[in-house]
């Protein structure tokens, strides 16, 4: 067996230990200090290690920016009678677009980071701790003191659909780019970047700045259509944008009620910068770009208990797919679909049955032609 370089037996100290001083790295190797500053370099170089935190390239995780906070669901016992008071039943679990995404990743083993704000109250303190409890990075998160953390509260009617929903998010706008820069080593360091429209239009901005800058593709996720426009004019930068119909009927100003619609609006947030756009469309599916123009997928069947959070369950299975190293959307789509029927087939927001093996139990081996999958992903 051919014996290690100096240069591959520094990589393994490193691998078992990222914290390990160049001093000790010198004298378990026998080497001077500013030898094993050279094969650092030369590491670095190769892309083997990221920057002076020696952190590993198999190892980098997801940076999930934007919003965590509490949601309050609200579902009526009978038809909804507007006007009036309702009984319903209340639930309280932890949401928020980012953080929603990011559990997922946890769950499925991904290493993923959160950045986002909370406030100085109970809510903010249980949003961290649940947080770091299923293994999500929560250091360059912000606690602002004096502030109470995001709500997000929805009102569903008897089957689980959403009426109306109502955020208290104003805090989020303390995400600067001056408070996001104290991070950006950390998101330099990053494999994926997944950012929500609950951001500030200017850190947006030096978001998409910096997936240029530090070649780390970002994917975007449209919260809402009043907040489209924090969307930034120019998407230069953007790897993928996911949004619904709605959302992007608001970013290129005419309705996308008809696939050519779809199509020239798709074609316009890509002349705009954007590499490629999914759009969810509820029941009737998803579509994306493809090469030659737009691909549509059908919704999966499901038993609906709660529809909340299953288009975060959908962008954690893109990103995820992304983070494995496929381009493959149609992949990707149909992975997003899985997920989301898992997850408004159950109560919470995010399904706890998720594993690291999930899509490895849903995904029979391809056959030899390539196509996927099993039953589970047919149209």
């Amino acid at each position: 067996m051919t014996e290690l370089s100096k240069k591959d037996q520094l990589f393994e100290l490193i691998r078992a230990n990222p914290f390990i001083s160049q001093q000790d790295l010198g004298l378990q190797l026998g080497l001077s200090r500013s030898a094993v500053a050279g094969h650092i370099a030369g590491l670095i170089r190769e892309r083997r290690l990221l920057g002076r935190a020696y952190v590993l390239a198999d190892r980098r995780a997801i940076m999930c920016i934007g919003a965590a906070n509490l949601d309050r669901k609200l579902r009526s016992l009978g038809p909804v009678q507007m006007g009036t008071s309702n009984p319903a039943r209340q639930h309280e679990s932890f949401g928020g677009v980012a953080r929603n995404i990011a559990e997922n990743l946890a769950r499925l083993g991904t290493p993923v980071g959160l950045i986002t704000a909370v406030g100085d109250d109970a809510s903010g303190a249980a949003l961290m701790a649940q947080a770091e409890a299923v293994g999500i990075d929560t250091r360059g998160s912000l606690r602002l003191a004096g502030t109470g953390s995001g709500t997000y509260t929805a009102v569903l009617d008897q089957q689980g659909d959403m009426l109306l929903a109502l955020a208290d998010m104003a805090l989020y706008d303390q995400l600067t780019p001056e408070a996001l820069a104290r991070t950006q080593q950390q998101r330099a360091g990053a494999a994926l970047t997944v950012a929500d429209l609950n951001l500030p239009l200017d850190t947006l901005q030096a978001l998409l700045d910096d997936a240029v800058r530090f070649e780390v593709p970002l994917i975007v996720v449209a919260v809402s259509q009043p907040k489209m426009d924090r969307l930034p004019a120019n998407l230069a930068g953007v790897r993928l944008l996911i949004l619904n119909e709605g959302e992007l009927g608001t970013r290129v100003g005419y309705p996308v009620d008809t696939d050519s619609a779809l199509a020239k609006a798709c074609a316009a947030i890509q002349a705009q910068g954007a590499k490629d756009v999914i759009i969810t469309r509820g029941a009737r599916g998803v579509s994306h770009t493809t090469a030659g123009g737009i691909a549509h997928l059908d919704a999966l069947d499901a038993t609906v208990v709660d529809v909340t959070g299953a288009g975060d369950a959908f962008a954690a299975a893109v990103s995820w797919t992304l983070y494995q190293g496929s381009d493959n959307l149609d992949l990707a789509c149909r992975r997003g679909l899985a997920l989301s029927a898992m997850t408004v087939a159950c109560a919470q927001t995010v399904c706890p049955s998720l594993a690291p093996d999930t899509f490895a139990a849903i995904e029979a081996p391809l056959p030899t032609d390539g196509q996927p999958f099993n039953a589970l992903y047919q149209e």
